[in-house]
């Protein structure tokens, strides 16, 4: 079975879900479009103003280092 990049992109997000949990937050996965993977930032994350820093430090950076195929990550309201 061939892994597609959005299944990839799950497991690694249900690896991440924990610590943003344990802060009162979360991430939902929207999509993943040409390398663009959008999510949602949701609890405390969603009004939280380091999100952007979890974001893009966070789970960008964590998603590219497991999953290649990923450019970047883009929130969504």
């Amino acid at each position: 079975m061939n892994e597609t990049v959005k299944d990839k992109v799950e497991k690694a997000i249900e690896e991440l879900r924990p610590h943003l949990q344990a802060d009162g937050g979360d991430v939902e996965l929207f999509g993943v479009e040409n390398g663009i993977v959008k999510v949602k930032m949701k609890g405390a994350c969603a009004g939280c103003p380091m999100s952007a820093m979890t974001l893009h430090q966070g789970i960008e950076n964590f998603l590219k280092k497991k999953i290649p195929e990923v450019v970047r990550v883009e929130a969504v309201q």
